[in-house]
């Protein structure tokens, strides 16, 4: 049902006419509802006090190391 409802259907095309649906009528309802209004969602990261950033240094080999590898 997620993946029809991701598809641009124009008028004229009926939820009958998907492979899918044709074999799993019994799961599929007879008319696709549409897609929820558009509203705003709130995201936020929650940080405990003295926590830092987590980061990871790209891996970095010195020119020598470089050289003796090639």
């Amino acid at each position: 049902f997620v993946s029809l409802a991701s598809i641009e259907v124009s008028s004229d095309v009926h939820v009958e006419e998907v492979r899918v649906v044709q074999l799993f009528q019994d799961v599929f309802p007879s008319e696709i509802p549409g897609f929820p209004p558009v509203r705003e969602v709130e995201f936020f990261i929650d940080l405990h006090p003295g926590t830092g950033p987590i980061l990871e240094s790209p891996y970095r080999m010195a020119p020598v190391e470089l050289v003796e590898l090639k």
